[in-house]
């Protein structure tokens, strides 16, 4: 009788009517709801505006406020011609877009059905820079590690990182009411760089944006979309906290970002964030999200602004409000304050693309229409017929289990520069560092030290460690799941350069107790 109502309601009274109507908010499965072409355009357009206008608001704050939030008293920036000015003297802070391009281009080139190596590749041989889970994936993939095993924490110290979190709106606007069809192109492709709470990050965003299509409901929106998430995972409980601290404390955002900092802000994986202020986690900064879109409560500004100050990757997180945001609204009611100058930035191609915002608009209008029409939709003259997904949980997944960060310990290479040794007691290290030219910190060369890992007088693998910054290996080398107890690495510099150097920093070890006091 439900589903009969919704259908009747929707067919009478319109989309509006029916987001609108409290005691219909849970959709059933098979419903399907018609929208206008111009309405479905209006919000594919504004997702993709949304992000831009996000990420160039929060650039300047990135990782500025690592474990502390953005005081009020600090006014932030925006003004007319800021977006032009950023899209050209900053190009490279569009990582938020430009990556997400990389896979919406894949799907033009090659269809809905392109394979999972058709991304990887693209992905891996891009020209761009990339840090954490997604440089690792990267260098995984141009070292024969394909994809989903080069997001895969054993091979990935970085799995529970942000890094698909914010590359994976292009998965939500391509699949409007289609939860499910997100989680699955996330499935294909967040798996080149992430797993577990890494990956959750991604299809929480994604399920969003599907939602943000058929839903003007904030809370609506992220409890359903929450749904996609394993509820066994960290990364849902974290996110379920968020929504239960907003009803308790529903006028103090600091509030529950006190409480996600005292309860979540604990980094065990990437080596960066461990016993660091530094977290770019992707349930912390997911929460950061969530908190911008419950105590913003639909209004674009707010909403901004809250993801904005809780600090972290306060780019990325203000980026993913603003285009979830941008797809409830449309294009047109994004406030004008927002869209200033935005119409100068919409023939620019993004770096490291081809394409610029009027072109993704287009593709990404298409391939929304091919995805609707392939999972059981249609498209008639001016109406598109949107089949309805309830949300369903994907897999679970667990990095890092029963490893638990105990020590951090300065390492140094060795005099004749050819060695890094080491001794621990636990089960697992991580050895950061880098490879860089004596003259730069940054390298296009393409020069390769070769290596050999030891541990314990056994070689476990012989690593290659390029100096050049977009090949690099983001971590030295790392090993996890040793029996417990006492343990000597040596990583060995077979081929020692006057012109380049490796550069151990610190070693992570790992128990499989943690450290209680």
């Amino acid at each position: 009788m439900k589903k009969l109502l919704s259908i009747i309601l929707i067919a009478c009274f319109g989309l509006e009517a029916f987001n609108n109507t409290k005691e219909l908010k849970s959709i059933n499965e098979g419903v399907k709801i018609s929208i206008s072409k111009d309405t479905l355009m209006d919000k594919i357009k504004g997702g993709w505006a949304g992000q831009t206008i996000g990420v160039t608001f929060g650039g300047p704050y990135e990782f500025r406020f690592e474990g502390t939030f953005i005081g009020d008293y600090q006014t932030l920036l925006w003004y007319n011609g800021y977006l032009k000015k950023t899209m050209l003297e900053n190009p490279g802070l569009y990582d938020d877009l430009y990556m997400d391009l990389t896979f919406v281009d894949v799907f033009e080139k090659q269809g809905l059905d392109a394979s999972q190596d058709a991304f990887a590749d693209a992905f891996a041989h891009a020209g761009y820079k990339l840090w954490h889970a997604n440089q690792a994936g990267r260098y995984n993939i141009l070292n024969g590690i394909k994809a989903p095993q080069s997001g895969y924490w054993l091979n990935n110290p970085h799995a529970d990182c942000i890094d698909y979190q914010i590359e994976s709106d292009f998965a939500g606007l391509m699949s409007p009411g289609m939860p499910n069809v997100a989680s699955a192109i996330s499935d294909k492709i967040g798996h080149i760089m992430n797993y577990g709470d890494g990956w959750y990050g991604g299809i929480l965003v994604g399920a969003m944006y599907t939602l943000a299509f058929t839903s003007t409901d904030i809370n609506y929106i992220v409890t359903e979309a929450l749904k996609t998430v394993p509820v066994q995972s960290e990364f849902h409980q974290c996110i379920n906290d968020v929504v239960t601290w907003h009803t308790k404390y529903p006028l103090d955002w600091k509030q529950t970002w006190f409480e996600v900092q005292r309860k979540w802000a604990n980094d065990i994986g990437c080596p960066e964030g461990v016993f660091s202020p530094t977290d770019i986690d992707a349930k912390v900064n997911a929460a950061y999200v969530v908190i911008g879109l419950l105590y913003g409560d639909g209004d674009f500004t707010k909403s901004l602004e809250i993801s904005t100050r809780c600090g972290q990757d306060a780019d990325c997180n203000p980026s993913t409000v603003g285009g979830i945001l941008g797809t409830m609204l449309g294009y047109n009611k994004i406030p004008a304050y927002w869209k200033m100058g935005l119409k100068e930035i919409e023939d620019i191609d993004f770096k490291y693309t081809t394409m610029s915002l009027n072109d993704v608009y287009q593709i990404g209008f298409k391939q929304a229409l091919e995805n609707i029409m392939k999972n059981g939709g249609a498209v008639k003259d001016d109406s598109v017929i949107i089949p309805i997904q309830k949300p369903i949980a994907v897999n679970f997944e667990k990095s890092f289990a029963g490893h638990y960060p105990v020590a951090k310990v300065p390492i140094g290479l060795s005099a004749n520069n050819d060695e890094v040794n080491f001794d621990f007691e636990g089960i697992g290290f991580v050895l950061r560092g880098y490879c860089s030219d004596v003259n730069a910190s940054e390298s296009n060369s393409n020069y390769v030290f070769d290596s050999e890992l030891f541990i314990d007088g056994i070689l476990a693998e012989s690593p290659k460690l390029p100096v050049s910054f977009t090949t690099r290996r983001f971590d030295l080398c790392w090993k996890y799941q040793l029996p417990k107890g006492k343990h000597t690495v040596k990583l060995k510099i077979l081929n020692p350069s006057s012109r380049y150097m490796v550069n151990p920093e610190e070693a992570i070890i790992y128990s499989d107790q943690p450290v209680i006091k």
